[in-house]
């Protein structure tokens, strides 16, 4: 069965009060008029007012409630109107509410509260129009500052969304440049491997590239895992290259127990690990060794891969190529100033990469 809008009470609420923003309207315009009847009352009291004065405030306060009320949907029309007209417009609103509101008020202090003291013209019965308007004026202050704050407040919002759906992108275009460079050198060398008709090796690292990538498309590129989980992620990429190399790749891991469950960007270690590959170990002909380091020091957590390859200025370019540069790209997306990317010697022959980044975990 079809249901109308009246068969929910939250749709009533909904068309009467409207979306949230302006049921925070109706509640601020409703405890503006509430405190001005209160402070108006506290002070005739104090000044020795009648007794039933206190009829005429709850009728000032309501009538002032009702009659602002319009001055919100004019407002709402003019809003994108010059500041000047604006404020024109909400001058001569004000008086003309003032004038309304201030009428209402005299014929009910003089007719019903007061019927001896009523003046004797109806021009009477526009005296103290002027005390109205600074209400007013005030009023339309409030609500024009409020509507300001809440548009810069949203506009905000739709900035830092903006952004953040920029380094989102950002984030997955320097993810996704890695897998080209990495499949081509994969590629290339089970091309190879068929070739010289070693079917059975070329298999096996069509299976370790088929396992690598499943695990590169199921993680978000700009979430970050466990180091744990990304040492697992390098063990199946290592399972690649050491088919490649066989005996001349050789990996030691030295990640402590404290810095496994370390948050750390997906497959950051991979460009960086494809490096010291490619110069530290391709181009000797008796292989070589890389050592990967993981471990807390403080707030950090610091993570070194080092080759004992020929270095910088030898077998490597000055400028390392995209992996190094992609890696500390990401870096400055994810933490800004708050992280360390160098690149040092190592003795008697190498290159060591350490990264620090902030140790932080799920939990």
């Amino acid at each position: 069965m079809r249901r109308t809008l009246s068969d929910d009470p939250r749709d009533v609420g909904k068309a009467l009060f409207g979306e949230r923003h302006d049921r925070y309207f109706w509640f601020l315009h409703t405890l503006g008029w509430f405190s001005y009847g209160v402070l108006f009352w506290i002070s005739n009291y104090l000044a020795g007012s009648p007794g039933r004065y206190w009829v005429h405030i709850v009728f000032l306060s309501a009538t002032g409630w009702l009659l602002s009320i319009p001055l919100r949907y004019l407002y709402r029309r003019v809003w994108n109107f010059k500041p000047r007209t604006i404020v024109i417009i909400a001058i001569l609103a004000c008086l003309v509410v003032g004038m309304a509101w201030q009428l209402g008020r005299n014929f009910f202090f003089y007719a019903v509260l007061y019927p001896n003291r009523a003046p004797d013209a109806w021009s009477g019965y526009y005296g103290y129009v002027v005390a109205t308007v600074p209400i007013l004026a005030a009023w339309s202050c409030l609500y024009f500052g409020i509507k300001y704050y809440r548009m810069l407040q949203i506009l905000n919002e739709k900035a830092l969304k903006a952004a953040n759906a920029a380094q989102q992108a950002q984030l997955k275009a320097l993810r996704y440049q890695l897998n080209p460079h990495f499949l081509f050198n994969t590629l290339n060398a089970i091309s190879t491997l068929i070739m010289v008709k070693e079917n059975d090796t070329a298999n096996r690292m069509v299976g370790g590239l088929a396992e690598f990538l499943r695990y590169s498309l199921e993680n978000d590129p700009i979430r970050r895992v466990p180091l744990e989980q990304e040492v697992r992620a390098m063990q199946k990429y290592l399972t690649i290259e050491e088919i490649r190399f066989s005996d001349r790749l050789k990996v030691h891991w030295q990640i402590e127990e404290e810095a496994k469950g370390a948050l750390v960007p997906s497959l950051i270690l991979q460009p960086i690990i494809e490096n010291a590959i490619k110069y530290g170990v391709a181009g000797k002909l008796d292989g070589g060794n890389i050592w990967i380091l993981g471990k807390r020091f403080g707030s950090d957590l610091l993570l070194e891969i080092t080759d004992d390859g020929p270095g910088l200025g030898q077998g490597k370019s000055t400028s390392t190529g995209l992996g190094l540069a992609n890696s500390r790209e990401r870096l400055a997306t994810l933490y800004g100033d708050d992280f360390a990317f160098t690149l040092s010697p190592h003795e008697p022959s190498g290159l060591t990469v350490n990264l620090r980044i902030p140790y932080q975990t799920e939990e």
